[in-house]
């Protein structure tokens, strides 16, 4: 089963999901329509759990990176790079597909971005402030708010322009502009060593 939703979901990120027809999904699995509807009810239900796996694959791929090795700002930068090429290898249809045709996809989707965001970031800034790097007299729940604010902006297929700004750089932007606002001396000094480092300017 996991093996099947790996194949469809790399079908729906470079092609889209509308798009895609259950005969579609067939011929390219090299498998019959009746024995795919033995694993899915319907396209919905396909979509769901194609969604509910690609989530939880990201959740965990996220998690390794959480280590002795990295500070706060290395997890952030990373995550932050993680989340622009999950995004560029992704259709710029898939949003709009699922929030139109699979509306109950999309909402777990959007709930997911919406609380895991929040968090790892509220997560990121008590760590930050643990380990001497973000200063101690942030208001942490309000931070994460304008973060996520930002993030589902910058998501938003209205908001930004293709042509305008790669992903690298509205995240690599996001990332030292939130630094350089929760930062104290010693993490405003070690995200210019990252800024020249990564060259992320």
């Amino acid at each position: 089963m996991d093996e099947l939703i790996i194949k469809i979901s790399e079908l729906y990120l470079k092609y889209g999901i509308k798009s895609v027809t259950m005969d579609d999904v067939s011929r390219h699995l090299c498998i019959s329509k009746k024995t795919l509807y033995q694993y899915f009810k319907d396209k919905d239900d396909l979509v769901k759990k194609v969604v509910t796996y690609y989530l939880t694959n990201q959740e965990c791929e996220e998690q390794s990176l959480h280590n002795d090795k990295y500070n706060a700002i290395d997890i952030l930068l990373v995550m932050s790079k993680y989340l622009a090429n999950k995004i560029k290898e992704m259709n710029p249809s898939v949003n709009y597909d699922l929030q139109k045709y699979h509306p109950e996809s999309w909402k777990i989707l959007a709930e997911y971005r919406h609380n895991h965001v929040f968090d790892q970031i509220k997560l990121n800034m008590i760590e930050g402030i643990k380990q001497g790097l973000y200063r101690d007299d942030l208001n942490i729940d309000l931070i994460s708010t304008f973060y996520l604010f930002r993030t589902e902006k910058a998501m938003d297929d209205n908001f930004f322009q293709i042509k305008d700004y790669s992903f690298e750089e509205i995240f690599n932007t996001m990332f030292i502009y939130h630094i350089r606002a929760i930062a104290n001396e010693k993490g405003l000094k070690y995200l210019d060593e990252k800024i020249k480092n990564e060259k992320l300017n």
